[in-house]
């Protein structure tokens, strides 16, 4: 049997709604790099607190435990839940924790995932946590594995892409208006593809575009400039 070749991160999951929706998961090293920031973040802290908890002697050694305890366990889960699935270091790459249904992460399914950080941890700096990402295919480290959530790249919003400038063709069959804004939303999003998964897509109507591969890629984008007026 032959193996199915990964072209990316891409991943579809159906919402409660019943509606499709697509993601792009994120792998060990966008979330590590996010992980420091945030370790960064909440070390800055603690030490800023410690030199201030540290004159009221006792009692400021305790409070700064208590902070410490707080910041570990609960940071990622007030800035995930109540920032939009994202801590600081995961805004910074662009990140989002979200249920495998595509819908925003909750209170519930967020501490499950940061208390079960003990278990990624284990034996040493988050070695199990790895060979979790490394062996799911959606790069779910155990916490996630038990709340049920993703991290994913955060959807940018734009007003409106910038279409590749091709030559205009017209379609060889009448297309429904449904066909037609499906050709244009591929025409759309074709930059944020990698090419392979351009031509995948592209491969999936090569009765419509006369060819597969690349060539097939091309002419689905002449055809949807020519739907847009470029004759």
């Amino acid at each position: 049997m032959a193996q199915t070749q990964v072209l990316d991160t891409y991943r579809e999951v159906e919402t409660p709604e019943g509606v499709e929706l697509g993601i792009r998961v994120a792998g060990p090293i966008p979330r590590s790099m996010a992980w420091l920031v945030d370790l960064l973040i909440r070390l800055v802290i603690y030490f800023g607190s410690a030199i201030v908890l540290g004159f009221l002697g006792a009692a400021g050694g305790g409070l700064f435990l208590l902070l410490f305890f707080l910041g570990e366990w609960f940071y990622p889960v007030l800035f995930e839940v109540l920032r939009r699935g994202a801590t600081p270091g995961k805004e910074a790459f662009g990140l989002v924790v979200l249920h495998d249904d595509g819908t925003p992460v909750g209170w519930s399914a967020s501490v499950v995932r940061n208390l079960l950080l003990f278990a990624d941890f284990m034996p040493f700096m988050y070695g199990f946590g790895l060979l979790c990402m490394l062996f799911s295919g959606s790069f779910k480290r155990f916490g996630d594995i038990a709340a049920g959530t993703v991290v994913a790249y955060r959807e940018r919003e734009t007003k409106k892409r910038k279409l590749e400038e091709v030559e205009g063709i017209a379609p060889n069959v009448p297309l429904s208006l449904e066909e037609q804004m499906a050709l244009i939303a591929y025409a759309e999003r074709f930059k944020s593809w990698t090419p392979a998964r351009a031509a995948e897509l592209s491969d999936l109507v090569r009765e419509l575009s006369g060819a597969e591969g690349e060539e097939g890629s091309k002419r689905l984008l002449g055809m949807a400039a020519w739907l847009l007026g470029n004759r």
